[in-house]
C-alpha cells in the first residue's frame, strides 16, 4: 500500500542506463515484438549512417539459433582511443552512456538517422548480453556488457548471456584480441535481448526485417545488405524446416526502382523523379568555447528527393524518410509533399476545366492521391523529430521547401511539350477528374440508399427483388445470371432473407476501363447502388446491405467468365467486401442421376463435374441399381425450383465457395494479366498452360 507520506526523500533520480531499463517505453516505444525489433533498427541504422557518408557499402545482419542478433558493418568503426573528458574509450562510451555519439553537429557526419545518441547505449541497457568488435588501425578491439555493465565474459563453449562474468571494478579494458589486414575497418555488434525486459511473446519478425532491408537498399544505392537466419523457423514449399537462409539486396536504381517496386496497379504514368537542393536557417543551441550553451543562428543544406507515379488504382502508398529512417506517421516533409501536389493539380485542372467538364465542384486531396505511390525522402543535418522513436518530422522550415520544389518540379512536368508526357498528363487529369466525380457519387448513393419503407421512394434499381429482413448478418445478396435463371430463383428463395438482382450477360471489364467508365455502365452502377456501400476509397464496409454476396452463374464457361468479371469489379473497387469474405460463388449442379427403386420413391444424386458423374454411374453399375439417363443442366434456368433451392440457394443444402485474398500483390498482378489492357502476356500465359488443362478443371 502506498504511504501518504510524500516529501524529497520520496524523489528519485535515474542515472544513466538505469532510467532505460526502468522505462523502456520512453526509449522503443513498447518491450513487445515492436520493441524488439527497434533494438535491431537502433544498431542496423547505426551502420545505414556509416554507409550513407560513404564508409562503408557492407551489412550483414544474422539471426542466430539461441535468439541472439549480430550485426556487422565494414564502416570505419567506432573509436577506440581514450575521450579526455570522461576518461573512457570510445567504445565504452557510445554503449554505456545516454547522448553520446559522433553526430551533434561535430563534423564526422553530415546528413544521418542517428540523432540522440541513445541507440546504442539503449540496446546495451536492455541486453542480458552484448560483445562489440571494432576493428580499425589493423587491430581487432573486443568489449563485453551484461545489462549495460562492463566486464569479461568466461566462454568455454559458445558465447551465452549465463556464463560466468566478472564486471570491471577499477577501470575498464578495451582488449586487442586479434589482428586484421592494413586498411581494414568495421565494427561487429553481437546481443541478446534481456527476458526480464521484453514480454516472453516477443519475437524477431523477419519479413519485417527484409522489408526494412530491402527499403534501405533502395534508399542507399549502392548497399549490400545480406540477411542470414540460422533460427530454422522458416519451412520450405514440401514443409521442411529450412536451416540457414541467406537474402541479398542491393539496388543501384534508387527511389525510382523503389516507386516501382511498391507499385503494383497498372501505370498511368510513368515514375516522375525530381531532386533538388535548398538551404534554410534556424536557431540552435551551440557549445561556446567556455562550455556554455548559447543560441546561434546556422545555416541548414537540405537536399529533397521525390519519385511518383501514378496508377489506375484508388489506394495510395506514400513512403517517407528523413535521412534513410523512415517515418511511417509522416511529418513536416509529408505535409509538404502532399501540399505542393494538391495545388499543382488543382492549378492544371482548373486550366483545363472546359475539358474536362469539372463543373463546380471542387477537387479534393483524396481525389488526387488516388492511385499515387511516391517516395519523399529528405536529408538534412540535426533534423527535428517528435520524440526518440523519429516517427514523425517536426523541422517546420522543411514543409515549405518541400511544398514549393514538387509544385516547381511537378509542374514542368504538367507543362512539358513532349507527346508521351503529355498523354500521359492528360490521362492523369481524367483520372483525377473521375475520382472526383466517383466521390461525390458515392455520397449521392450512400444518402440515398438507406432501407426504404413501402410509403417512401426508393432509388434502388427496379430489378432487385429485395428481402424483407433489415438485419444485415442474416441477408444475402444472389447476383443472377440471365431472366430465365430469374424466374426459377425468385420461386426457388426465401424472400425473408434472400435478395436476388439479375444481370444480363457479360458486364463490363473494369480492369480494362476507366473509373468514368465504370460509373457509365449501367450494370456496374446498378450493382454498386445495391450493395450501397459506394465503390472505390469511398467504399464503406459498414454500409453494405447485405451480409454474403453471392455470385450464382451457370457452370459452364460463360458462367465463368461472368464470374470473373463480377469478381474484378468486386476486387477493384469493392476489395474490403472481399477481404472481409463476404463474397462467395453459388455452386450449381452439372448432372442429375435419378436411381430408381422399387416400391418406394426414387433418390436424386447431384454431380458438379464430369470426373464426379463417372465415378457415380460407376458405383451404381456395381451396385447393380438402375437410374434414368442423366439429365445435363445447361444452365440454371432449367432446374425446377425446388432443385434450385435444395442445391444452390437453401443454407442447409448448398454448398458455397468463398472468395478470399491471401496475397494482395499476388492477386492484383493476377487480374492485371488476365482481365488488363497487355494481350501478349495474358497469350503467353494460355500458352505456357494450354497443355496442362482439361475442360473437366474450368470450373474447378
Amino acid at each position: 500500500m502506498a504511504t501518504s507520506d510524500y516529501g524529497a526523500r520520496q524523489l528519485q533520480v535515474l542515472e544513466g542506463l538505469e532510467a532505460v531499463r526502468k522505462r523502456p517505453g520512453m526509449y522503443i516505444g513498447s518491450t513487445d515484438s515492436r520493441g524488439l525489433m527497434h533494438c535491431m533498427w537502433e544498431i542496423i541504422d547505426n551502420a545505414v549512417d556509416e554507409a550513407l557518408g560513404g564508409h562503408g557499402e557492407n551489412i550483414t545482419v544474422t539471426l542466430h539459433e539461441d535468439g541472439s542478433v549480430t550485426v556487422e558493418d565494414n564502416g570505419r568503426g567506432i573509436p577506440v582511443d581514450i575521450e579526455p573528458r570522461t576518461g573512457l574509450t570510445g567504445v565504452e562510451l557510445v554503449m554505456t552512456k545516454l547522448h553520446a555519439g559522433g553526430k551533434f553537429g561535430g563534423g564526422s557526419y553530415s546528413a544521418v538517422g542517428g540523432l540522440h545518441g541513445v541507440g546504442a547505449s539503449v540496446v546495451n541497457a536492455l541486453s542480458s548480453r552484448l560483445d562489440i568488435e571494432v576493428t580499425r588501425s589493423s587491430k581487432v578491439y573486443r568489449m563485453s556488457f551484461q545489462r549495460g555493465a562492463p566486464g569479461r565474459f568466461t566462454d568455454k563453449n559458445e558465447p551465452h548471456p549465463d556464463n560466468d562474468f566478472t564486471p570491471f571494478i577499477k577501470e575498464s579494458k578495451l582488449e586487442v584480441v586479434g589482428k586484421a589486414k592494413r586498411g581494414v575497418t568495421g565494427t561487429k555488434i553481437r546481443y541478446w535481448a534481456d527476458p526480464q525486459i521484453f514480454i516472453t511473446d516477443a519475437k524477431f519478425n523477419y519479413d519485417h526485417l527484409v522489408d526494412r532491408a530491402r527499403q534501405t537498399a533502395f534508399l542507399v544505392p549502392g548497399l549490400k545488405i545480406t540477411l542470414v537466419d540460422n533460427r530454422g523457423v522458416a519451412v520450405d514449399e514440401t514443409g521442411a524446416p529450412i536451416p540457414h537462409r541467406v537474402e541479398e539486396f542491393q539496388f543501384d536504381g534508387g527511389i525510382s526502382a523503389f516507386v516501382d517496386h511498391l507499385a503494383h496497379d497498372a501505370a498511368v504514368t510513368d515514375t516522375w523523379r525530381f531532386t533538388t537542393q535548398s538551404s534554410f536557417k534556424e536557431t540552435v543551441p551551440v557549445l561556446n568555447s567556455s562550455g556554455h550553451m548559447e543560441s546561434q543562428e546556422v545555416e541548414r543544406d537540405i537536399t529533397v528527393d521525390v519519385a511518383l507515379r501514378w496508377g489506375n488504382g484508388y489506394d495510395t502508398m506514400l513512403k517517407s524518410f528523413v535521412n534513410i529512417i523512415a517515418t511511417p506517421k509522416g511529418g513536416t516533409h509529408v505535409s509538404g509533399f502532399e501540399q505542393g501536389i494538391v495545388k499543382t493539380i488543382r492549378k492544371a485542372v482548373e486550366s483545363n476545366a472546359r475539358r474536362l467538364k469539372v463543373g463546380k465542384d471542387k477537387l479534393e486531396k483524396d481525389d488526387i492521391l488516388a492511385g499515387l505511390t511516391a517516395v519523399v525522402t529528405v536529408a538534412l543535418a540535426e533534423p527535428q523529430f517528435e520524440g526518440q522513436t523519429k516517427e514523425v518530422l517536426g523541422t517546420p522550415p522543411v514543409r515549405g521547401i518541400v511544398s514549393r520544389a514538387v509544385e516547381k518540379e511537378l509542374t514542368s512536368v504538367l507543362e512539358s511539350s513532349n507527346r508521351t508526357t503529355k498523354s500521359q498528363v492528360n490521362t492523369l487529369l481524367e483520372k483525377v477528374v473521375a475520382e472526383m466525380k466517383s466521390r461525390i457519387s458515392a455520397r449521392t448513393h450512400r444518402e440515398n440508399q438507406r432501407r426504404k419503407t413501402a410509403l417512401e421512394s426508393s432509388s434502388l434499381p427496379a430489378k432487385l427483388y429485395d428481402c424483407r429482413k433489415s438485419d444485415v448478418e442474416e441477408t444475402e445478396l444472389f447476383i443472377v445470371e440471365g431472366d430465365s435463371a430469374m424466374g426459377t430463383a425468385k420461386a426457388a428463395r426465401n424472400s425473408e432473407m434472400q435478395a436476388l438482382f439479375p444481370i444480363r450477360g457479360k458486364i463490363l471489364n473494369v480492369q480494362k476501363a476507366s473509373v468514368a467508365d465504370m460509373l457509365a455502365n449501367a450494370e456496374c452502377a446498378a450493382l454498386t447502388q445495391v450493395i450501397g456501400a459506394g465503390s472505390g476509397r469511398s467504399f464503406d464496409l459498414e454500409q453494405a446491405r447485405y451480409g454474403k454476396v453471392i455470385i450464382m452463374t451457370d457452370a459452364d464457361v460463360d458462367g465463368a467468365h461472368i464470374r470473373t468479371l463480377l469478381l474484378t469489379l468486386f476486387f477493384r473497387y469493392m476489395r474490403p467486401l472481399v477481404e472481409a469474405g463476404r463474397v462467395f460463388a453459388a455452386v450449381p449442379p452439372l448432372h442429375r442421376v435419378e436411381v430408381v427403386n422399387r416400391g418406394k420413391a426414387n433418390d436424386v444424386i447431384y454431380t458438379y463435374s464430369e470426373a464426379e458423374l463417372h465415378k457415380t454411374l460407376a458405383r451404381l453399375d456395381r451396385q447393380k441399381k438402375n437410374y434414368k439417363t442423366p439429365q445435363r443442366y445447361k444452365g440454371l434456368g432449367e432446374m425446377d425450383a425446388d432443385q434450385l433451392a435444395e442445391t444452390t440457394m437453401d443454407p442447409e443444402h448448398r454448398m458455397l465457395r468463398r472468395v478470399t485474398m491471401d496475397d494482395i500483390a499476388h492477386a492484383d498482378s493476377t487480374f492485371n494479366l488476365l482481365m488488363g489492357s497487355e494481350v501478349a502476356p495474358r497469350k503467353q500465359f494460355i500458352v505456357s498452360g494450354a497443355a496442362s488443362l482439361d475442360a473437366e478443371r474450368i470450373d474447378a
